[in-house]
């Protein structure tokens, strides 16, 4: 884990700081020495601010802001000033009512609303996006045991508009096509992070999507979901959005993804770990189990990153939620 002091004398804005992976990239970006600008919802919202607070160095060199995603120009002030941003604020909602108000909107109107403002602010020397897997693999090509994902597979929007999941995947694949597309009209020095399920310790007092995809297996629960995912560590991810900021030669995409395993496996990892929980013994239904796939690791291992194993990652993340969550 990084711990130089970098960041000393540089000013950072982080959007949506109260996240689960923003969290901890104000974590590391404080241990840092960076001084951090950083975006809620709300300062009057508990969860949203307490633990952001409590982080080493946030005494003296963290500032927080109100800002919201619909609201242009409401990411001004928190931004001025700054060296960089990490945009990290969209919502994460896997069932809506509304998808066009409350995924699609915020998302791609939102990321447009933050970048207008660093082209406009000329302190800002680089973006860095968190986007997702979800904007990589929904390319319509089969996914197999031999395939390679690399950064040139861009998710269709139509291919997404067919899955399940299917709002937050298409949020996130017209967030980051908008972005690029922005980027490269303004001349934008942006770089952008895709995690695939990001695991490990929740600094949040609230379980998280992600979190949740763990809760679900460990929670007493008799079956688990028939799917196959990426998994990777959140400290990983945070880190990669750092050395993406750090490093002048970051370009482009970076995907984030320490391997890939159906959730049968990550429940027989689970059984190694704790045997003695109650975890689900057969898949939710009877299809047959998606293949898992590759994806390539050299462009994130020219950063810096060391992958976090994931029988290391579920451990982190079971250990969090029984400290914090549940009672086994």
């Amino acid at each position: 884990m990084m711990n130089s002091k970098s960041g000393e004398g540089k000013k950072v804005c982080v959007t949506g700081a109260s996240g689960y992976i923003a969290s901890w990239i104000v974590k590391l970006l404080l241990d840092r020495g960076y001084t951090v600008n950083a975006t809620v919802r709300s300062l009057n919202d508990p969860k949203k601010v307490d633990h952001l607070i409590a982080l080493d160095g946030a005494k003296d060199r963290l500032n927080l802001f109100e800002a919201n995603l619909l609201e242009e120009g409401s990411f001004d002030a928190a931004i001025h000033g700054c060296d960089g941003v990490f945009h990290t604020a969209s919502p994460v909602k896997l069932d809506v009512p509304n998808p066009q108000a409350e995924l699609i909107d915020p998302a791609v109107n939102g990321t447009l609303n933050v970048l207008e403002t660093c082209v406009r602010i000329p302190s800002i020397k680089r973006v860095v996006l968190t986007s997702s897997m979800a904007a990589v693999l929904l390319t319509g090509r089969p996914l197999t045991p031999e395939t390679v994902v690399d950064e040139t597979w861009f998710s269709v929007p139509e291919v997404c508009e067919k899955l399940q999941m299917k709002w937050y995947l298409l949020s996130k694949t017209l967030a980051e096509e908008a972005a690029w597309n922005f980027a490269k009209e303004y001349g934008l020095d942006m770089v952008s992070i895709n995690p695939a399920v990001v695991i490990g310790p929740l600094l949040q007092p609230t379980v998280n999507a992600s979190s949740f995809a763990v809760l679900s297996l460990v929670n007493g629960s008799e079956t688990y979901q028939n799917v196959t995912f990426g998994w990777v560590h959140v400290k990983d991810v945070a880190e990669a959005h750092v050395l993406a900021f750090e490093i002048p030669s970051a370009n482009g995409r970076y995907l984030l993804n320490e391997s890939v395993n159906h959730v049968s496996e990550v429940v027989e990892i689970l059984k190694e770990l704790y045997p003695n929980l109650k975890l689900p013994t057969k898949p939710a239904d009877d299809k047959p189990f998606d293949p898992t796939y590759k994806v390539c690791k050299e462009k994130v291992e020219s950063l810096g990153i060391k992958y976090t194993p994931l029988k290391t990652g579920l451990k982190d993340t079971v250990e969090c939620l029984i400290e914090k969550f549940i009672s086994v």
